[in-house]
């Protein structure tokens, strides 16, 4: 290419920059500009993904000896909201659940409006990069586009948290600084999968208050956790599960619903197929600018039955089942489910080590695969999960 030619291009790139610049700078607001740019912590793009076909995860976040620990993990920023086959029939139930419960489902105190912006901002550039096939940004206009919908949302002046209950079918909770007492309250949030709590009677708390009920919070985690959101730095996000098993797939369920009394009823008759694992998988990271701390998570239901083919998991779980500490227990209510869930897990663990699957002398203990099983990603292949 001539010399001449070469110079044309670089002055017609650096005309588009230019322009594109101040279209920003008259067209969107502030907190738009200053996030439009935002690149920090983007994922690796996938161009085909076909949410039709995607599978979240096999999440199996089970430890032998069973102990409360933070257990917490670096996140890979390729994985922060993670889509799947049901996008469509989870933000169709998150907006009625806000539809039906307002306030318990989404809320924010005053002094939050800057984080919820910021939240926002950073799911857009998330999905944009991660999945451009499906959602497109134009920060010149404000214009955001979702094909997965088939609708386009303008940003401007739009509230942050109606936003993500629109477009995310993902859960977060902001939590800032109170200067008074030195902790992390709750400020605002989006949370739809919550069962025995919600939004409304958590908002304003800080985080060992919100935990109260978890068995040795208080002893063993809440020290750690304070000094840890004290510590972690922007470029750190981490992740961690918790789980148990439900009778069906509730998502939100309260106290005063009148399922609530039965969803841990002991059933004699219970059908082993309508047992799922439910796996409430959980990210947390600082903003850059407003220096808030977000949770994001997620409800994941997969059928017990399913254990059967994923080497180890049968007893490894057998084994928690019967010997964690009765605390532990009662606080994830187990005892429903246990007498059709263990002998099934013993009879699958039998058959594993038969089939070489399992060598006859393993003694439980976390995977090294944790939080997933050997092999499993020959069963979630590319262009089912993104893989």
């Amino acid at each position: 290419m001539p010399h001449e030619e070469r110079w044309h291009i670089a002055i017609a790139l650096f005309l588009s920059l230019l322009t594109y610049y101040w279209m920003v700078k008259i067209f969107l607001p502030r907190s738009a500009q200053d996030n439009a740019h935002d690149s920090s912590c983007l994922p690796r793009p996938l161009p085909d993904f076909a949410i039709a076909k995607a599978r979240a995860r096999p999440y199996r976040p089970f430890r032998w000896n069973y102990n409360q620990t933070m257990a917490l993990m670096a996140l890979d920023p390729d994985w922060w909201i993670e889509l799947e086959s049901t996008y469509l029939e989870r933000i169709a139930q998150r907006k009625e659940l806000y539809r039906m419960h307002g306030r318990a489902i989404l809320d924010a105190l005053p002094g939050s409006e800057e984080a919820c912006q910021e939240v926002m901002f950073a799911a857009i550039n998330f999905l944009t990069a991660r999945y451009p096939s499906l959602f497109s940004f134009d920060p010149a206009t404000g214009k955001f586009r979702n094909k997965i919908l088939g609708k386009e949302d303008i940003v401007n002046g739009r509230d942050a948290l109606c936003f993500l209950l629109d477009h995310v079918p993902e859960d977060f909770a902001i939590m800032q600084k109170d200067e008074t007492t030195g902790k992390y309250h709750l400020r605002a949030g989006v949370v739809c999968s919550a069962v025995g709590w919600n939004m409304g009677e958590k908002m304003g708390m800080p985080l060992h208050e919100i935990h109260g009920e978890v068995p040795f919070y208080r002893e063993g985690l809440q020290t750690s956790m304070d000094r840890y959101f004290e510590r972690v730095t922007c470029a750190k996000p981490i992740q961690r599960g918790s789980w148990t098993f439900e009778v069906g797939q509730p998502l939100f369920l309260q106290t005063s619903d009148p399922d609530y009394q039965h969803h841990k009823h002991f059933n004699a008759d219970l059908k082993l197929e309508d047992v799922y694992l439910r796996v409430d998988w959980q990210t947390l990271r600082r903003l850059p600018k407003s220096r808030a701390m977000v949770f994001n998570f997620k409800a994941l239901f997969t059928p017990v039955t399913q254990f059967r083919t994923e080497p180890y998991v049968p007893q490894l779980i057998a084994k928690v089942l019967k010997e964690a500490r009765a605390p532990f227990k009662e606080y994830k209510g187990w005892g429903n489910v246990e007498h059709r869930v263990i002998p099934a897990l013993e009879t699958w663990s039998e058959e594993q080590r038969r089939l070489g699957l399992v060598p006859m002398d393993w003694e439980e203990r976390t995977l090294d695969e944790y939080p997933f099983y050997p092999g499993w990603e020959k069963e979630y292949t590319v262009g089912q999960s993104g893989i």
